[in-house]
C-alpha cells in the first residue's frame, strides 16, 4: 500500500496542519526533532528514523547528538529542556506501560521549561510523530523514499 496519509483524501493536509500549528507554538526546533527521532526510535519507525536523523544533521546536529539520542540519560549532550522534552516523548508514546505515564513531577518539570504555546506544541509534536510512525510501520514503509 501507498502511504496511507497519501491516500486517503484530506489526511496530508490535516497531518500538515498539526505540524504547521506545532512550527507556531514557540517549541525550538531541535526540541521537535529530538521528540521526532526518539518516538520513531521507540516505534521501529525505519521510515521515520531514517529521515529524522538526516534532518538533525542537515540543521547542523552533530553526530554525538544524533547518535545518542536513544541513550540520551546516559550523556551530557542535552540541554535540560530537551531532557525534558524526551522524556515527555517516551511516556506519551507509551502510554499503555504504566497506569500514570505522565506523573505530576515530570508535567511540573515541563511547566517549568515551557509556556503553554509550547507545551501544546510538544505534546502535538509528539502525538503527529506517533500518528505518522503508525502508518508507516504498519504499511512497512521503506527508508529513504519520499512519501507520495
Amino acid at each position: 500500500m501507498k502511504q496511507p496519509v497519501a491516500a486517503l483524501p484530506g489526511a496530508m493536509q490535516a497531518m500538515m496542519g498539526l505540524i504547521d500549528a506545532v512550527a507556531k507554538s514557540g517549541l525550538d526546533d531541535k526540541i521537535k526533532m529530538l521528540v521526532d527521532l526518539r518516538a520513531s526510535q521507540i516505534n521501529g519507525c525505519a521510515f521515520c528514523v531514517d529521515m529524522h536523523a538526516k534532518e538533525m544533521k542537515a540543521a547542523g546536529e552533530s553526530d554525538e547528538r544524533i547518535f545518542s539520542v536513544v541513550a540520551w540519560r546516559e550523556t551530557a549532550f542535552y540541554t535540560e529542556a530537551e531532557r525534558v522534552a524526551l522524556e515527555m516523548t517516551e511516556v506519551v508514546t507509551r502510554m499503555a506501560d504504566k497506569p500514570d505515564p505522565v506523573s505530576d513531577e515530570l508535567w511540573a518539570r515541563a511547566e517549568a521549561l515551557f509556556d503553554e504555546r509550547q507545551m501544546a506544541g510538544l505534546l502535538v509534536a509528539i502525538a503527529t510523530i506517533n500518528v505518522w510512525n503508525r502508518v508507516n510501520v504498519a504499511t512497512r514503509q521503506p527508508p529513504g523514499i519520499p512519501h507520495t
